[in-house]
């Protein structure tokens, strides 16, 4: 495939080059989408399906699950192509075209079904799309480039439940029609993805020393493992929206409290990596561990409405100082020709601890309520952070990154 006639790294708003800019906006739209729908999600199983809390549990870990494994084989599929957008504009149309579909269930298990192949387009263009984003900015900004698309991301996540609390204002609680409607965001952005966003070829390094390799796929090792033990305590967010509903925060503010929750992610997302492109990837990430740590705490402990604001916010730091760092490394410690590879690998970790992970919670908040339930989370990111920064050793000639003394 002959590679593009233009730089794909070269920076054009922020820095950022139109490949980054453009998946930026494709994934504002896209959460624009989904966001309509998730915050409202737990309460139409609950309350119009008659599912219950372990049910919940078990839609998103399935769901989760499944995505990692088919992250896992897109990142393979990827590098063995040398090519990444067809994968990413396969994966966002298969979403948009199901994710609405929720609106036609009448049992729980066709939320099952639409949810597990929402997330099968995820996983379809997940680790292609990472990969792309690495191949489309310059090393020493990955940190702001995955910082930026995080961002963009969660801007999305606040447009999506402003749109979903204003049309609950008009509809009342109508949540079928809101679920139809979240197909307009979502196809736009499978437009914009077609059009402005562009292949680029991935170069293939020649000769490596095996020792350097060989370090390399050790320290990518260590850290999955290490992600997957937090991803274990780290259950999905919808219990975080029953938990804010048990405390007494009204159902028709609950996709205001998503959203400002998202504001907080979108503010800090670029911030965060900036700090790791300065400072370095592994303690970006073990301060925000341990702010998820204490956040779960408190959320376990809350009492009060105005609590679970502040914990909203406060939990969303712990986004800012993760999610893109995370991928800035995977994507540090591999060359270009297996970076696909490694992000489906990376998720695949997250993903299949998702299953675990979510019906653990659900067990522990249905038998013995929300204060055991969210310490276990708490006490499994604390661990992690731990061992991370024991385990951990990122090299200096990495970069963004920083050598331990």
């Amino acid at each position: 495939m002959p590679a593009q006639t233009t730089d794909p790294r070269r920076s054009s708003v922020f820095g950022l080059s139109r490949n980054v800019l453009a998946l930026g906006l494709v994934s504002l739209l896209t959460d624009v989408s989904s966001e309509m729908i998730y915050p409202l999600l737990p309460l139409f199983l609950t309350s119009v399906l008659g599912a219950g809390q372990t049910f919940v549990g078990l839609v998103e870990g399935v769901a989760e699950s499944a995505a990692s494994l088919t992250k896992l084989f897109s990142g393979w599929l990827s590098d063995r192509l040398g090519r990444r957008k067809e994968l990413v504009v396969s994966g966002y149309t298969l979403s948009s075209l199901t994710r609405p579909l929720v609106a036609f269930a009448l049992a729980p298990w066709h939320v099952l079904a639409v949810r597990f192949a929402d997330r099968l387009g995820k996983g379809l263009r997940t680790s292609p799309r990472d990969a792309l984003i690495a191949a489309s900015t310059d090393a020493a900004i990955r940190g702001r480039a995955y910082g930026f698309h995080r961002s963009m991301d969660h801007l999305g996540a606040v447009a999506g439940p402003a749109l979903a609390f204003g049309l609950l204002a008009m509809l009342g609680e109508r949540l079928r029609t809101i679920f139809l409607l979240a197909a307009i965001p979502g196809l736009l952005s499978v437009l914009i993805l077609v059009l402005w966003v562009s292949e680029v070829q991935v170069e293939r390094a020649g000769s490596r020393k095996p020792r350097r390799a060989a370090r390399l796929d050790g320290q990518l090792i260590r850290f999955l493992l290490v992600v997957t033990l937090f991803t274990l305590g780290n259950s999905s967010d919808a219990f975080l929206l029953l938990r804010a509903r048990d405390v007494g925060i009204a159902v028709a503010h609950l996709p205001l409290l998503w959203m400002f929750f998202h504001v907080v992610k979108a503010a800090t997302g670029m911030p965060g990596g900036i700090l790791s492109d300065l400072r370095g990837r592994r303690g970006a990430i073990i301060a925000g561990w341990l702010i998820y740590a204490l956040a779960y705490l408190g959320f376990g402990a809350a009492s009060h409405p105005w609590q679970i604001w502040a914990l909203f916010a406060f939990y969303g730091l712990y986004f800012g100082l993760t999610e893109g760092v995370e991928r800035a490394l995977i994507a540090d410690l591999v060359p270009a020709e297996r970076q696909a590879s490694a992000f489906g690998v990376y998720h695949f970790c997250i993903g299949i601890a998702a299953l675990p992970s979510s019906l653990l919670m659900g067990y522990l908040y249905q038998q013995f309520g929300a204060g055991p339930a969210f310490t276990v989370g708490a006490s499994l990111a604390a661990l992690s952070a731990l061992l991370l920064l024991i385990l951990l050793r990122p090299s200096s000639h990495s970069p963004g990154t920083r050598s331990t003394p």
